[in-house]
């Protein structure tokens, strides 16, 4: 497979997928997400991989979520908004083998949300979490909000969407969001360790451990999939659009004037 995004190699057991766009700060557009779901089904169904990783390239970012730049009312590829983030974050959970976020940077955005969707996260001492969609004009209404809440707990669940703070790699493991936080420069090691570990276990077993995970919180497939097309609409808002316009005009966006 030929990708421009994202780069794709397995090392050892542990195959990684690097999401390549570190100018910009590894968001993602519709050919990323693209690109993502087909390098998550090749590993997904290698029998020669254990574990997968999703990365970012650089030492700044893990991922910041859509890449504003293709985002005008609606993004640049396919998919109810203009991108297929229904399809890629049900490969993440439907692919049989776990896949371990690497977080060295920013997970911002749906860059958090992809943390939050990934059977385990491993950060460095250097990562920072959060969202910004509703300083933004946007919102995750499937995974990242209904699934957060299973993940860190309803109240900051609700606290990280409403306030849109920063949270370091220790807050992100006292909440849940993360499994551990290490020292920068031993990520990458800690990572492929915990990776090959894994590709030592049963295949089969770890396969099904992953569906009776995933069963208890198959319903959110429907919240996303409903709530992708309520975000389509909001996207068509002036309000929505505020945020956009006021990211590229550099100034403090004003939702207040559109309230109804």
């Amino acid at each position: 497979m030929e990708f421009e995004d994202i780069l794709y190699e397995v090392r050892n057991t542990v195959a990684w997928i690097t999401i390549n766009r570190p100018d910009k700060m590894n968001s993602f557009r519709g050919q990323t997400c693209d690109e993502i779901i087909k390098a998550l089904n090749k590993a997904g169904y290698d029998k020669g991989v254990g574990a997968i990783v999703l990365a970012g390239a650089g030492d700044r970012a893990f991922c910041t979520g859509g890449d504003q730049s293709a985002h005008n009312g609606n993004y640049d590829g396919r998919g109810t908004i203009g991108l297929p983030m229904e399809e890629l974050h049900t490969a993440i959970r439907d692919v049989p083998k776990p896949v371990i976020a690497r977080v060295q940077g920013f997970a911002i955005g749906g860059g958090n949300v992809l943390c939050t969707i990934c059977d385990l996260t491993i950060c460095s001492d250097k990562a920072q979490f959060g969202q910004v969609g509703p300083k933004m004009g946007s919102v995750d209404p499937g995974y990242g909000t209904a699934f957060l809440a299973r993940v860190v707990g309803e109240k900051k669940a609700r606290e990280i969407w409403y306030l849109n703070r920063r949270y370091s790699g220790a807050e992100a493991v006292a909440m849940g969001l993360a499994n551990v936080c290490v020292p920068h420069e031993e990520l990458d090691a800690t990572v492929q360790k915990w990776g090959e570990e894994i590709g030592e276990r049963s295949p089969t077993a770890i396969a099904i451990a992953k569906r009776s995970f995933n069963a208890d919180t198959a319903h959110q497939a429907g919240i996303a999939g409903l709530g992708m097309y309520a975000l389509k609409l909001y996207y068509d808002t002036e309000e929505s659009r505020e945020g956009v316009n006021a990211l590229k005009e550099k100034r403090k966006p004003d939702f207040r004037k559109f309230a109804k």
